[in-house]
This record gives C-alpha cells, structure tokens and sequence, in this order.
C-alpha cells in the first residue's frame, strides 16, 4: 500500500479518511490517521465524497453581475435564449471568459463541488475557448469535462464546423488527471442534418460521447418534427449522433418510451431544476423510469445542495417518490467516473481522493485528487478577493457588449 499523504478526520461520525497521492487508502471508524504528513481536522463535520454538477455552462460565471436591464420581460423559452443567455454567450471574449470560469469554480468549490461536467459556448471566441476553461480548472484544481456546443444559430455551418474542430483540437491534446473533453453540439434545434452527422462522425473518430441539450423546451420537439422525425432524441439516434454514454442535458419534453430508448442505448440524463423552473419549461417527469438521471445546474451556480432542495420540491410537487430523487445527485458520480480511471464515490480505496467536510456553517474541507484546495472554509488556490475584483471589472464590459447587441 502507498504511503499516506493526508487525513480527513475522524468527523462526528468517527470515520477517518485517509489519503496517498490522488487515491484513497482507507474510510471508516477504524482507520488510523494520526501518522499522516498532514491531517485536517473536522471533528464537528461529516466528511462526504465531493459532489458532482453534471451539467453547467461555466461562462455564466458573471450572469448575475451583467444582466442588462430588459425593457420586456421574454415571456417564452425562446425569447429568453435570444434576449438573455445567447446575448451573453455572442458577447464573451477571452478576458470576460476567464473571470467567469474564475468566479463560478471558486464558488463551486467552497460550495463542495469538486467536478463540472460543462457545456460551452462563446460564438465571439471560440477558437481557444477550451483551453481558458481547461487552465482556470487545472489552477484552481477541480475535475472538469469540457466540451464546446456547436451550433448554426449565428453563422451556419461555418461556425458549427469552428465549434466542432474546437473539440477535436481539445480532446487530441490529450487528457490530463483532472481535465478530460467530449463532443458538443447545442441543441437539435440550431443545427442541421450534416452538422448532427458531422458531430457523430467526430464522436466515432476520437472514440468519445456527444453532450447536448434534448427537448428542454417543446420547440426542440416541434424544430424536429418540421424536419421529419418524431422528436429531437430520434432524430440524434438516427443520424448517429449519440454513442453510448452521451449526455442529455434537460429531457423535459420527452415520453417515458423515448426516456426508456435513450437509457438501454447507455446514454444519461442530467435534469436541472432551478433552471427548468426559471424557463418555465416543465418538469421532466418521464425521467422517473430510469435511474440513469443525474443532477445539473444549467449554468446557475454550482450549490448542489440549493439544487437538490429544489429537487425534491419540485418532485415531490409532481409525485416523484423520495427514493427515486434521492439517486440523482449520487448519479452524478457513476456519470462522472466514467471519465476518470478510477472511482469517485464511494471513499472505499481506490477511489478518487476527492472528499468534502460538511459542517453545521457550511463547507469546512475540500480536496481534489488529494490536494487540499478549501481548508477551513478559505480557498487555498486563488486569491479569492482578486477573483471577486476581477469578476466586477469584466462584469461591467460584459454588460457594455451585450447592451451593444
């Protein structure tokens, strides 16, 4: 056995957690973890593996910072994705994009959040998009699965083709142990027939998955039908955009046998409450008949526990059983170590070293792959007063861009 590098505990419960390298050794009452270089005590919290947000878009970062004054407010999903969030997206550059990846991780990991699966766009900056994300994961220390949705909506296939070559690009650099890619595309609804093809392709070639929004909204289902398939999950499985292990962002809108054929081809569903509920886009009932439905936040930010309240509020607002809500945020780690080579949960040896503190005050501890990025509720990685400076300054550019919009 390796030698231990660092210890967790014992919490409240008793339990010890202790470390060697990026890999646990041992969890329980009876481990010992006096003899360990270093050891963070937390004898008034609970030690837990670190949670998992399946689903997010990291640019939104400085949404809440940026948002322009509406003159109407956008009544429809539609209109809020032209008003709001494509707004924000066409207006990013490299400088904006940075300080929202600098904001938005910082705040998930003192939330307890030690993994992001993303979902990226900026039309303005593609090219290099990518690689900011994957640099501020990699300083700042979180798991991250990138990838770059492409999409028609601002200048055709020119720029879906960009969007695409950004995650070829991305994923043939290589994975590193915290940083891996996927392919993306936006939604069924902003790109065409070869666009969808062309991503498939793409997911064959690097031997990966597709991530993408599927029927959040009923014009998803209603773009498709135009088109000739019965529905956006149809029409990706037909035109061979979705391998085994691909991500379904939302699902709101599909049936339970639609739900039922997407999970047996091995895909997930992330459902996203807060945001499913700040669309006005309806609740994803037919999701209950899977147990592959992992918990996102759609870019709000990423408090998995404000998300799972909301959760079982809404479930339990639409008969949704506890027991079937209880599975989706402890989803998200059988989701997300299908990109890591090694486990993410449960804290048995040979998992990931990537375990939080809980205390009654909130988030004591937090360390990833055995590096201690929170201790004692501080972020160690980051100056976090420079971060929240540097958010407000490129908070009110952004906001100046979109205003010119």
């Amino acid at each position: 056995m390796a030698s231990p590098t660092l210890a967790l505990g014992p919490d409240r419960d008793g339990n010890a957690l202790v470390m060697a390298g990026d890999r646990v050794v041992g969890f329980g009452p009876d481990v010992e973890a006096r003899d360990t270089p270093e050891r963070l005590a937390c004898a008034d919290a609970v030690i837990r593996p670190g949670a998992v947000n399946a689903h997010t878009h990291i640019y939104s970062g400085l949404a809440p910072m940026c948002m322009p004054a509406q003159t109407e407010e956008p009544r429809t999903f539609l209109r809020i994705l032209e008003r709001v969030w494509w707004r924000l997206d066409r207006a990013l550059d490299e400088a904006s994009l940075r300080a929202a990846a600098r904001y938005y991780i910082a705040g998930a990991l003192l939330a307890g959040t030690t993994t992001l699966v993303d979902h990226h766009e900026s039309p303005g900056f593609i090219t290099g998009s990518l690689d900011v994300l994957a640099d501020v994961c990699e300083a700042l220390g979180i798991r991250a699965v990138l990838c770059y949705g492409a999409t028609e909506r601002n200048r055709g296939r020119e720029e879906a083709d960009r969007g695409l070559e950004v995650c070829r690009r991305f994923l043939r650099s290589g994975n590193t142990p915290l940083v891996r890619g996927v392919v993306g595309l936006h939604a069924s609804f902003t790109v065409s027939d070869d666009t969808v093809q062309k991503a498939g392709a793409l997911c064959r070639d690097l031997g990966t998955v597709m991530h993408v929004h599927l029927a959040e909204d009923a014009a998803d289902v209603q773009d498709a039908r135009d088109r000739g398939w019965p529905g956006p999950l149809e029409r990706l499985l037909d035109l061979g955009a979705l391998p085994p292990g691909s991500l379904l962002a939302h699902g709101v809108h599909l049936d339970a046998v639609q739900v039922d054929r997407a999970a047996g081809k091995g895909c997930w569903f992330i459902q996203n409450p807060r945001s499913n509920v700040g669309n006005g886009v309806g609740y994803p009932r037919a999701l209950g008949v899977t147990g592959r439905v992992a918990l996102g936040t759609d870019g709000y930010p990423a408090d998995m526990a404000e998300e799972e309240a909301v959760l079982f509020r809404e479930g339990r607002a639409h008969g949704e059983a506890d027991e079937a809500l209880r599975r989706r945020p402890a989803a998200g780690w059988d989701l997300a170590s299908e990109w890591f080579d090694k486990p993410l949960a449960p804290l048995a040896p040979g998992a990931a070293a990537d375990a939080v503190a809980l205390g009654k005050d909130g988030v004591r501890h937090v360390v990833v792959g055995g590096r201690v990025l929170v201790k004692d509720g501080r972020l160690l990685t980051a100056d976090l007063e420079e971060i929240r400076v540097e958010a407000d300054r490129e908070a009110a550019r952004l906001r100046e861009r979109m205003i010119a919009l």
